[in-house]
């Protein structure tokens, strides 16, 4: 670790900082992608969003939309039609113009399902964007029955996952099919298996259909460019929050030339994103990654407001181990760490309360389970640790940090929306469900289970608290496995694990982002689970303009996941970070964004330690 490599009588980090306005971060891990399109975690976010900047900015107090690279923006009466028109000294940081059809390219390049991005469902809110990202169409059908007698009036239906009717039958003379009308060429059959048809005397046979993905023209998004400065974004449904929305990295623009050059359009981990060669239109400039030791951002002189931007540079260090944050922060290394030790808090507070911030945060910590690996494929199992689970323990005794204990998923007054508590504490049920399960399957207790974090402390004791319970209250042994931050986002998206750690931070102040990542399909669920009607729910309550109406579908989907358990919450977050007086403009926000233009460093009069 460099930082305690220096001599003592050196000066610090932040002593040079004034001069040398340079901010030191603790960045917590090393982001698997520093690409827009493909990044999924928070210390990714902390990095993009120097190097590139969206339609709209954030205000670095309330975090309300600001102009952006969209210098103005008209909005349709029925709240379909967004209009935005982009600032002419808008430029990459190569000196090429951002123009309207470079969103339009990143559009289509994460919405491309051969990308396989999966923040991509961010976008379905563009009219037909999800058709094209999921949809597929039948091509042509396989006839496997030839000789079989129908007659025109035969009605074809699919069978899959769900069902949908596809058309009617063409026969020849002798009945045998000759061809099958498509009713809905646009519909996604991309989860149907089979054809089954239906005559008016009850005989039915099968045929199987030929899919094929609908391209960006025929699928007809709602992003256009009307012209170099002006982009058209059309809405499936009215989003009171698509502003906000805009604030998120998935729709951040990529540079189309830098992209092209790296084939980089639906391949994963290209070089585009290393220093050299990455093309961004945000206020600083990839200059330097090391992997597990820096990432350096150097002020962008062609960024379009570079004369607010105060920083010359920020370095990004990925600590993984909050005590290690600490002595870095300590020593004058770090400007401020991405956690505290829970150990650390009160000593901290009673010590050190001018560096030590407890802030609201948009978040739940929870774990995941795998419903396609024993014994959490039974809905018993998953209920009984979510019973057995004391929550109001963990906030109180491991984390310390004024966490609240989760008895939900989506924290309580986001976007307004409070769900019912449902999530409780019976050792004693969880017991007999235990049990119940165990005679069913002739067992005398259950197997051993693998439990899979990413390397932390927090993250560690919460584990070994969970062990404790589980044994004492399941008679379950718990094995503990520690990974590192991408191996573990890894294991993660292939599912290779029975019970993990997670965390979701909303990406905007609205229960739909907690919400969705349970949809069917969606690229952040990664446990196997799929419930028809909480889909439809998810779906009614996009169309719902009413937020009480809306509210209700949302209680309805928090309901499901208390009944189906495909997870575990465990306690709602509280941004627990150390921060040297001398950084300045750097304010709380519910979701953690801090736009960095806006950030200063000036010199305190402060002994810290």
């Amino acid at each position: 670790m460099l930082f305690l490599l220096g001599g003592c009588s050196a000066p610090s980090n932040v002593e040079n900082a004034i001069e040398e306005k340079i901010l030191h971060f603790g960045l917590g891990s090393e982001p698997q992608y520093l690409d827009p399109h493909l990044a999924s975690s928070v210390s990714a976010h902390n990095v993009i969003i120097a190097l590139i900047e969206g339609l709209v900015s954030e205000d670095p107090k309330t975090l309300k939309p600001i102009p952006g690279v969209a210098e103005s923006w008209d909005i349709s009466e029925d709240g379909l039609l967004y209009t935005f028109h982009l600032r002419k000294n808008a430029k990459w940081s190569n000196g090429d113009p951002v123009t309207a059809h470079d969103f339009v390219y990143s559009y289509r390049r994460i919405l491309n399902p051969n990308l396989a991005s999966q923040y991509a469902s961010m976008l379905h809110g563009l009219k037909n964007a999800r058709k094209y990202h999921e949809g597929s169409r039948v091509l042509s059908v396989e006839i496997l029955n030839a000789g079989r007698g129908y007659s025109n009036r035969s009605e074809v239906s699919l069978v899959g996952s769900g069902t949908g009717f596809l058309g009617q039958l063409e026969t020849n003379t002798s009945g045998s099919i000759t061809s099958v009308q498509i009713i809905d060429a646009g519909k996604n059959y991309s989860s149907y298996q089979s054809i089954e048809i239906f005559d008016e005397n009850g005989t039915d046979g099968t045929i199987r259909p030929l899919i094929g993905s609908l391209s960006w023209e025929e699928a007809k998004v709602g992003a256009v460019a009307i012209d170099n400065h002006t982009l058209q974004l059309t809405l499936e449904n009215p989003t009171p929050y698509f502003l906000e929305l805009l604030n998120h990295y998935s729709w951040f623009p990529a540079h189309p030339p830098t992209i092209k050059k790296f084939d980089a359009f639906e391949k994963q981990g290209t070089p585009w994103t290393r220093p050299g060669n990455y093309v961004g239109n945000g206020p600083f400039i990839l200059s330097e990654h090391k992997v597990n030791s820096v990432i350096e951002v150097k002020k962008n002189p062609n960024y379009w407001d570079a004369e607010t931007v105060s920083l010359e540079a920020i370095r990004f260090y990925p600590i993984e181990s909050a005590d290690t944050e600490e002595r870095a922060f300590r020593s004058g290394f770090l400007h401020l760490t991405q956690t505290v030790s829970p150990d650390r808090i009160d000593f901290l507070k009673q010590n050190h309360p001018e560096v030590i911030h407890f802030e609201p945060y948009l978040g739940t910590y929870f774990y995941r389970f795998n419903l396609e690996e024993p014994p959490f494929d039974d809905v018993r199992v998953r209920l009984a640790f979510n019973l057995a689970t004391d929550r109001q323990a963990i906030v109180e005794k491991v984390t310390k940090g004024g966490q609240v204990p989760a008895r939900c998923f989506t924290p309580p007054g986001t976007g307004g929306f409070s769900p019912e508590s449902r999530f409780r504490f019976d050792p004693q049920k969880a017991k007999a469900l235990i049990q119940d399960y165990l005679d069913e399957k002739g067992l005398k207790s259950l197997p051993k289970i693998e439990l899979k974090y990413n390397t932390s402390e927090g993250h560690k004791k919460v584990a070994e608290a969970l062990q404790g319970m589980w044994k004492n209250h399941l008679g379950v042994e718990i094995q503990l496995l520690n990974m590192e931050w991408k191996v573990f986002l890894s294991t993660i998206e292939k599912q290779d694990f029975a019970l993990a750690r997670a965390g979701w931070i909303g990406d905007y102040v609205d229960a739909n982002t907690f919400l969705h990542m349970w949809r069917t399909g969606d690229g952040h669920n990664n446990t196997g689970w799929s419930n028809v009607r909480y889909d439809e729910l998810l779906e009614l309550a996009a169309k719902e303009s009413d937020p009480e109406k809306r509210f209700l579908y949302f209680e309805e989907c928090e309901k499901l996941l208390s009944e189906h358990a495909p997870i575990l919450p465990i306690y709602f977050y509280v941004h627990v970070t150390l921060r040297s007086p001398t950084v300045k403009g750097w304010h709380p926000t519910l979701l953690d964004h801090h736009p960095y233009k806006y950030v200063r460093l000036k010199n305190v009069d402060a002994n810290l330690w």
